[in-house]
């Protein structure tokens, strides 16, 4: 049995967005900026692909959508398009827990002069909107908060925390790569200037991602070129990965009230199923949490009788059962690096890698949930030395 929980990392592209590829790349090959007939073909397909990504958010004008290459160059843009508009290094404010497409452009604009306020999360990863408030600063131009967090699926509250920010005039943009496709997302309803998305985190396929930008916002591009995306974004147009793109996110918006249900119910019941569990501690918010999302810490006394399981040692072996899941920290140069989203959430450096996440997706079956319940018991039985065992039965 082959059962992939890995669908924060990336999903499998639909067969629509598959074939949608196919059709583009036979039929509609031109340039979208040629004049002549093929090209003009191009354009009608990559406009229809910004009007079904603009409906997925709620975004009035399907200008406001500008194509990237991903969620990365999406967050990368949104960032250092709005600091290169200042001559002077200004005030930034992130989260604790960004993903690194966020924390790398702050730490380069801190070498930069910028200074750079992280804002400090609870145990279960959440910011306090008071806490946003009081970090504000007279220079501090623009705020920058996950919506969804990949490794412990904590979802923040982005409507609260941009109200604070235009109540300051101060620009707030949001990562949403994690949320889209899985909760609603209205930027009208979320107040928030810019936006980010990624295809492939939505069944389309890698290469194709957007930042939405409020009209009226300005943004200096990091590219320059032949000024295609309003001038913001050069190069030639990815016109068949795009396109997929617009048809993941069309059929992500159709399905998103009942598939978010659904997922939510799978999710639950496999943290019931490990409830009683004690190798494994739940991280994150358990009430405004993605709704795909599952990950866990292995505990303290799992650490004392197993004290060199990482969760990259259970990654392995769910593999070889046959089951994809991550960890929940990253390995730099072959070693093995605490997370540093666990880390701000308070844990120790051991304990920070020690995490694992599962994430679901629309294959996820309740056999799947049961099964994979099953063998992470096992797996974490196995992995406790004999020893250990032997000393619990001699006491």
């Amino acid at each position: 049995m082959q059962i992939y929980l890995d669908h924060s990392a990336t999903t499998k592209p639909r067969k629509e967005a598959i074939a949608k590829i196919q059709e583009v790349m036979s039929l509609q090959y031109g340039n979208p900026s040629s004049l002549h007939s093929w090209g003009q073909e191009a354009a009608m397909v990559l406009e229809t692909a910004r009007l079904q990504v603009a409906n997925l958010i709620n975004a009035v004008d399907s200008e406001s959508i500008i194509f990237t290459s991903g969620g990365t160059e999406a967050d990368n843009l949104a960032i250092m398009g709005i600091a290169q508009k200042y001559s002077e290094p200004q005030h930034l404010i992130i989260s604790s827990v960004e993903h690194s497409a966020i924390a790398e452009p702050a730490k380069n604009l801190e070498k930069l002069g910028w200074e750079v306020t992280r804002l400090s999360v609870n145990r279960q990863g959440r910011i306090n909107p008071l806490d946003l408030k009081a970090a504000i600063q007279p220079n501090t131009v623009l705020i920058s908060i996950i919506y969804g967090q990949s490794e412990i699926g904590t979802l923040q509250p982005i409507e609260n925390l941009a109200l604070v920010a235009r109540s300051h005039n101060i620009l707030f943009h949001t990562d949403a790569v994690q949320a889209a496709g899985r909760v609603p997302l209205d930027v009208q309803k979320l107040g928030v200037d810019l936006l980010s998305l990624s295809s492939h985190k939505i069944y389309g396929v890698q290469g194709a991602g957007a930042l939405y930008i409020r009209p009226g916002i300005e943004l200096l591009p990091l590219c320059w070129g032949g000024g295609q995306e309003r001038r913001i974004r050069s190069g030639t147009q990815a016109v068949p990965t795009i396109a997929a793109f617009g048809v993941a996110a069309e059929l992500a918006a159709d399905e998103l009230s009942q598939e978010s249900m659904r997922l939510m119910g799978l999710r639950d019941r496999l943290f019931d199923l490990l409830g009683d569990c004690p190798d494994l501690i739940t991280t994150g918010d358990r009430l405004y949490r993605l709704p795909h999302h599952v990950s866990f810490i292995l505990s303290d006394n799992f650490a004392l009788k197993a004290p060199d399981i990482t969760g990259k040692t259970v990654v392995r072996q769910l593999n070889l059962a046959g089951i994809g899941i991550s960890a929940g920290s990253a390995c730099n140069s072959g070693k093995l690096n605490p997370s540093p989203v666990l880390s701000a959430m308070g844990y120790d450096e051991n304990a920070a890698k020690r995490g694992i996440r599962l994430t679901l997706g629309k294959d996820t079956t309740k056999d799947d949930i049961d099964w994979t319940a099953m063998v992470i018991k096992q797996v974490l039985t196995r992995l406790i030395p004999c020893n250990s065992h032997c000393a619990s039965i001699n006491s």
